[in-house]
């Protein structure tokens, strides 16, 4: 396959290979949704690291590549580690009725807050479990100084700063206690094992799929 720098014309070149075409996707919140649905639309199966989709964006590709019959993946976080994390929160909110999340990236970091925290708050929602029942009436004297609210009442607090590349906290509180989830990530290798499993698995698939938990 050349190097090229047009979309359409890597993907005409993808369609005419033997073998299924993959297009794994790290570019950008602006371009992301276009890419995504040109590629479903020649065949080629995308692989999406880019976050910033909107849940309008999401469902539409959703509905997109079922009407197509072609397997899509959206994953937030490809680290195996960052899923462990999810899913250790996942059995601590059984516990916890009190809980925020913390996301530390790179200042170079278009969307905020991260993919991965939006999906860790909608995992956390999606049990039903409604949280951080409130005890006073609270009062931004800042706006945003609360973080922003996602599914269940939970608050997402995003932080920028060169140095960082990327980092996520859940935070539980229950009387007396806080318990704490951090996963950090201090080299972007760590990506790769999730890359490559999501270039196999999307190629059996013949639908949109969201999150690497749901292909391990």
């Amino acid at each position: 396959m050349p190097v090229l720098d047009d979309l359409q014309s890597i993907l005409v070149l993808a369609t005419q290979e033997k073998v299924q075409g993959v297009m794994v996707d790290f570019t950008h919140p602006e371009g992301v949704y276009d890419n995504v649905r040109s590629a479903i639309a020649y065949g080629v199966r995308p692989v999406v690291g880019t976050t910033g989709l909107t849940p309008v964006q999401i469902q539409d590709l959703a509905e997109f590549a079922e009407k197509a019959s072609t397997g899509c993946l959206i994953i937030p976080n490809f680290s195996i580690g960052m899923v462990l994390l999810q899913q250790a929160a996942l059995q601590a909110s059984q516990y916890f009725e009190h809980v925020e999340i913390i996301e530390l990236h790179h200042n170079q970091k278009a969307d905020a807050p991260s993919g991965t925290a939006i999906k860790t708050a909608e995992l956390l929602s999606e049990l039903g479990s409604a949280y951080n029942p409130q005890k006073v009436k609270e009062k931004e004297t800042i706006k945003g100084a609360r973080g922003g609210i996602v599914g269940e009442n939970i608050n997402i607090h995003s932080i920028r700063l060169p140095g960082l590349i990327a980092h996520q906290e859940v935070i539980f509180g229950a009387l007396g206690e806080i318990y704490t989830l951090r996963h950090d990530t201090s080299d972007r290798s760590c990506y790769m094992p999730g890359v490559l499993l999501s270039i196999r698995k999307v190629t059996e698939l013949k639908s949109l799929v969201y999150g690497l938990e749901k292909i391990l």
